[in-house]
């Protein structure tokens, strides 16, 4: 038995050879795809080299495996039915939804039936302070208030919100992404409006309202490729469960 290492890809991007049989740079390329984003650990000469290396060491246990005749034992024999069947059930699953076909007419009337999904939502547009007691909270209300500093720069100087760096902004947002006690006092606010403090698990806000934007309508352009994978997701699992449906009936099932 043979092993002989080549010095790069020369011969015809054969890389080695283990008993006359050659590994090549396609050989190693493809265990690494095989390795998804982890593969790209191996995308350097060193890792390649390594990965040459695992393949070497495949073939010599393939290769002895084979001069031992270890496929004539029974262990080998029951764990090659267990793989065949796994593959041959996923064959079949494949094969069932392998078919299954998605218009763009399809997934543009889908848009254009249901625009309710796209509506979009109204947003706000909010700056804070924050800080950890009421009484803080107020006392800088009192100086913004009575002029003695803008709110942008209280932010700067009392909040503990690293929103400080930007005047205590937020930038916009929609109902539901802060949390409860702050999210109804910015969508009952009215634009210009400062409110007193508002207790959260965070502390103590004032808030201050700098704009609200109507609900924006998604265009179809914006949501088709995340509709048309949703739609040809819900083809498949109705083709997958019509498909077990039928087989239910050609063999029994029991559950007990």
């Amino acid at each position: 038995m043979d092993i002989i290492k080549t010095g790069g890809a020369a011969q015809g991007g054969v890389l080695a050879q283990v008993n006359g049989k050659p590994i090549t740079d396609e050989d190693v390329e493809k265990f690494i795809r095989a390795l998804g984003p982890q593969g790209q650990a191996y995308r350097s000469p060193q890792g390649r080299a390594a990965v040459l290396e695992q393949l070497i060491a495949q073939r010599l246990f393939l290769l002895d495996a084979q001069r031992n005749l270890m496929e004539r034992e029974q262990e080998f024999k029951d764990q090659l039915a267990a793989v065949k069947e796994q593959l041959l059930m996923e064959y079949a699953i494949a094969k069932t939804v392998q078919n299954v076909k998605l218009s763009e007419d399809e997934v543009r009337a889908y848009y254009n039936e249901n625009a309710d999904e796209f509506a979009g939502q109204e947003t706000v547009n909010a700056s804070h302070i924050l800080v950890d007691s009421e009484d803080k909270a107020n006392e800088i209300l009192a100086k913004i208030n009575a002029g003695e500093i803008t709110f942008e720069d209280a932010a700067r100087e009392f909040s503990s919100c690293p929103s400080k760096a930007n005047g205590g902004n937020l930038g916009d947002f929609g109902r539901g992404q802060m949390v409860p006690e702050f999210d109804t006092a910015c969508f009952g606010m009215q634009v210009g409006e400062l409110s007193g403090p508002v207790k959260t698990q965070f502390g103590y806000h004032l808030i201050k309202l700098n704009a609200q934007n109507e609900a924006k309508p998604l265009s179809y352009n914006e949501v088709r490729d995340q509709l048309y994978a949703k739609l040809y997701q819900e083809k498949q699992q109705a083709a997958y469960q019509s498909k077990i449906n039928q087989l239910k009936i050609l063999y029994p099932v029991d559950k007990f």
